[in-house]
């Protein structure tokens, strides 16, 4: 049996585009806690404040419950809950499953095999992470789900069968936008070398986002990572939109976030192509958080 393909198969309810990130979440939750305990077993009363905070901080923005993963992941054989009426989940009712004392853990052929397969959980997580998530989000979800991985990779991530990155794109999309974050300006460099600009996918790569011109953005480290945690986003006039939920008080929050809501985005070079609107539109829908802020008052 192939546990990375096991995970890389792994059922998930999918339309059109929409993020469904629930059992990769709990899975790479449940790697973090094997990791450092193998015969750990997840109380489902005693996780789900966790998992209901995972799923909030890097899951879609419609509201959602970590019972669903705890129930479904049973049936990709790499997950087995038990209760105090026996074997198997009682169902996705959260009243049950906390009623029930619900528990589950890695299955135990898959506990088995990372046991004494070095290297094995570690691929198990880039997969999951490369699949599912941004790559500006993977060292904050290791951290979140306590999971410790050695360096990413220098070379591209395949991510999904049959598709490989562009190493090329970065450069080509900093070229378009003239070196500079498309939401504020900043242009850093040391000599002649830009530092802290990255090209953005606007549609995650991860999610059939394509390494093209039209899904990409040339974002500062900042806002890049701001712009795939859902904070920002991009309106229909081609502004910058800042999510209510986003609180900062300091006068650097301010000034680099707040300030940006109604911002417009600075375009590429004459002939470039802009971000289309179905990628804007997938962003919008799948990444961004909640309502957009007022347009920020000048000054």
């Amino acid at each position: 049996m192939e546990w990375v393909d096991r995970v890389a198969g792994m059922r998930q309810w999918t339309r059109d585009g929409v993020r469904a990130p629930h059992k990769p979440l709990l899975l790479l939750y449940a790697l973090g806690r094997f990791q450092r305990d193998p015969g750990v077993e997840l109380h489902y009363s005693a996780v789900e404040a966790d998992l209901k905070q995972l799923l909030a901080e890097y899951g879609p923005s419609r509201r959602t419950t970590p019972a669903y993963p705890f129930h479904h992941l049973e049936s990709d054989k790499l997950w087995e809950v038990a209760t105090n009426r026996g074997e198997g989940s009682p169902g996705t009712g959260v009243l049950a499953l906390r009623a029930t004392e619900a528990r589950g853990r890695l299955a135990a052929e898959l506990r088995a095999g990372l046991q004494q397969t070095p290297g094995l959980l570690e691929r198990m997580a880039r997969v999951l992470l490369d699949r599912h998530f941004a790559p500006s989000l993977h060292a904050d979800l290791c951290e979140a789900v306590g999971l410790e991985l050695d360096p990413p990779r220098t070379e591209p991530p395949t991510g999904v069968a049959g598709r490989r990155r562009d190493a090329g794109l970065r450069e080509l999309v900093l070229t378009a936008y003239e070196y500079q974050c498309a939401f504020c300006g900043y242009d850093g460099r040391i000599g002649a070398v830009p530092v802290g600009l990255e090209a953005a996918h606007v549609r995650w790569w991860a999610l059939d986002g394509p390494d093209a011109m039209d899904n990409t953005l040339c974002l500062c480290s900042l806002h890049h990572k701001l712009f795939d945690k859902g904070v920002l986003g991009l309106a229909q006039d081609d502004t910058v939109m800042v999510s209510q939920r986003f609180v900062g008080r300091s006068p650097a929050a301010l000034r680099q976030v707040l300030a940006l809501s109604g911002r417009p985005v600075i375009g590429p070079q004459p002939g470039m192509p802009r971000v289309a609107a179905h990628h804007r539109d997938w962003h919008r829908q799948q990444v961004f958080h909640g309502v957009p802020r007022p347009r920020a008052a000048d000054g």
